[in-house]
């Protein structure tokens, strides 16, 4: 998956940069974007923190929005767009978050393409292994 600064469309992975983090969330359309938590999740208890819709300058912040732009394995996985919409709108108010198991990455991977994932995560335990020196 790459990123870039586009206009999104309908259904696609939208992100914005938090910090060090990146929040993520699904467009669809400039008053509504669906998100695990507002961009500020760190700083809330988890149990607080749920599924929801803002519209786009809640959910950027002052940060900038990027689009994903999904590889071609992705794209032969992802679900069609309303399809991907739906599911996200049906989880509004779902709650469970937990940073390093149910953020709102693994949301919109979920939702987009039928995987929970975090790369940040991912990245982040690949990084850690490293250091400890178990590279398995």
């Amino acid at each position: 998956m790459e990123w870039t600064e586009k206009a999104p469309e309908y259904g696609d992975i939208v992100r914005t940069k938090v910090s060090f983090y990146y929040h993520y969330g699904i467009f669809v359309n400039e008053n509504r974007i669906i998100q695990f938590g507002l961009p500020d999740n760190v700083n809330r208890p988890a149990d607080e923190v749920k599924v929801l819709a803002t519209d786009i300058y809640t959910f950027i912040g002052k940060g900038e929005l990027e689009v994903a732009e999904l590889s071609a394995s992705e794209k032969a996985k992802r679900r069609k767009p309303k399809q991907a919409v739906a599911l996200a709108e049906s989880r509004i108010g779902e709650g469970g978050y937990n940073i390093l198991h149910n953020n709102c990455e693994h949301f919109v991977y979920d939702c987009v393409l039928g995987e929970k994932n975090s790369d940040f995560i991912s990245n982040l335990r690949k990084n850690l292994r490293k250091k400890l020196g178990k590279n398995d």
